[in-house]
């Protein structure tokens, strides 16, 4: 058993000893810059731009989906900021016959 113990160590896989359980203070601080609109199928979920205050992208605003209660100047904790959150498609209004806006 140690021998592939030492075989994975050697190939960086880390093993359930090294592996760390997550802890809050892993995660990085982000404001809420403004909201850009609701998404989901029942609206619960807010889209929302957030300006990341620490951490290797710290400054940078991001895109991301927020499930719950949020408003600017409310606080994110971040798990990791490589992912953005697609841009939200907003829908064409709807026009009569003759090409006017209803």
């Amino acid at each position: 058993m140690g021998a592939v113990k030492k075989k994975f160590q050697e190939m960086g896989v880390q093993t359930k000893e090294e592996n760390k359980e997550f802890r809050p203070s892993e995660g990085h601080l982000a404001e809420v810059v403004e909201i850009v609109g609701k998404t989901g199928v029942f609206g619960e979920i807010l889209q929302v731009l957030c300006k990341v205050m620490d951490g290797r992208d710290k400054g940078r605003v991001i895109r991301r989906n927020v499930k719950g209660s949020v408003k600017v100047g409310d606080y994110l904790m971040l798990l990791e900021t490589e992912r953005e959150a697609k841009p939200l498609k907003m829908k064409k209004p709807k026009k009569d016959i003759r090409g006017r806006p209803m």
